[in-house]
């Protein structure tokens, strides 16, 4: 599964981080964006529209992977959510290719 987050959605209430650590984390502007952990895929990626090393696009180009281990966890921050902005997914190659880190 792979997971993104619509920032025009997210209300910064930060739930999703307490649910799912792994997975989710905040940005210096209030919202909230995806990630993909180092003890899972062996290194940090923050898609968080920043640039540099460890840092990928946000919002629907930045498209995370959720550890097989985490998918219960993040299905559950996604239910959670007040802004209803996490997004869920099939795993798509070609859409973890197209975010170009």
């Amino acid at each position: 599964m792979m997971v993104w987050i619509d920032q025009d959605l997210c209300t910064g209430d930060g739930i999703c981080q307490e649910i799912c650590p792994d997975v989710f984390v905040g940005r210096d502007d209030g919202l909230w964006v995806v990630k993909e952990e180092a003890s899972h895929f062996g290194s940090t990626i923050v898609f968080d529209g920043a640039d540099g090393p460890g840092h990928g696009p946000d919002s629907g180009k930045g498209v995370a992977r959720i550890p097989d281990s985490l998918i219960d966890s993040a299905v559950e921050a996604a239910e959670e959510c007040p802004g209803e902005c996490i997004m869920i997914e099939p795993y798509d190659q070609a859409a973890i290719d197209a975010r170009g880190v």
